[in-house]
């Protein structure tokens, strides 16, 4: 006999969502600055801000990050504005919040004025739950001779690669 109060409910597993949009990167970052540390953060946002995102309309190429009082901030970040957001648009370059722990942000805080380093965003992207993320990097800036062995030493690799080619 069927019982209708006995009812067995069987919950699907979660797909993982695929990441919808490009990765946004600073690719200057690794020739202007030497990478010490990375730490993924997330970035709190508007609703067009993330439209805009997926349409990969960003730009991290003058952003840099900052704490200010027990926060961490995205500034200089250039989000385009979303075409389709109506009266609700953001400002492109406005200051927004990173969303890391306390103990991360007292720990960035302690190496930036102790140490002299910068904190620079080194991509943006989507996490597999649909979250923007920020990978930032502590950062110290590259004296103008260490540019120039940088770029000598990728050349050479280039040639060597090259002549590897030929044969």
């Amino acid at each position: 006999m069927h019982n209708p109060k006995l009812q067995i409910h069987f919950k699907l597993p979660m797909t993982k969502r695929p990441a919808s949009s490009p990765r946004i990167t600073n690719r200057k970052a690794s020739f202007r600055f030497e990478i010490l540390e990375k730490i993924e953060a997330g970035v709190a946002l508007t609703g067009s801000e993330v439209k805009s995102l997926r349409a990969g309309k960003a730009s991290l190429e003058e952003a840099f990050a900052m704490v200010r009082e027990g926060e961490a901030f995205l500034r200089d970040c250039n989000i385009s504005p979303y075409e389709n957001a109506g009266y609700a648009q953001h400002a492109p370059t406005r200051e927004r919040r990173l969303l890391l722990h306390k103990r991360e942000i007292r720990k960035l805080h302690s190496k930036l004025t102790q140490q002299g380093l910068t904190l620079i965003p080194l991509e943006m992207h989507f996490n597999d739950r649909g979250r923007v993320k920020v990978l930032l990097a502590v950062c110290r800036g590259k004296k103008l001779h260490d540019k120039r062995t940088d770029l000598m030493r990728k050349q050479h690799q280039r040639d060597m690669d090259r002549a590897m080619k030929r044969r």
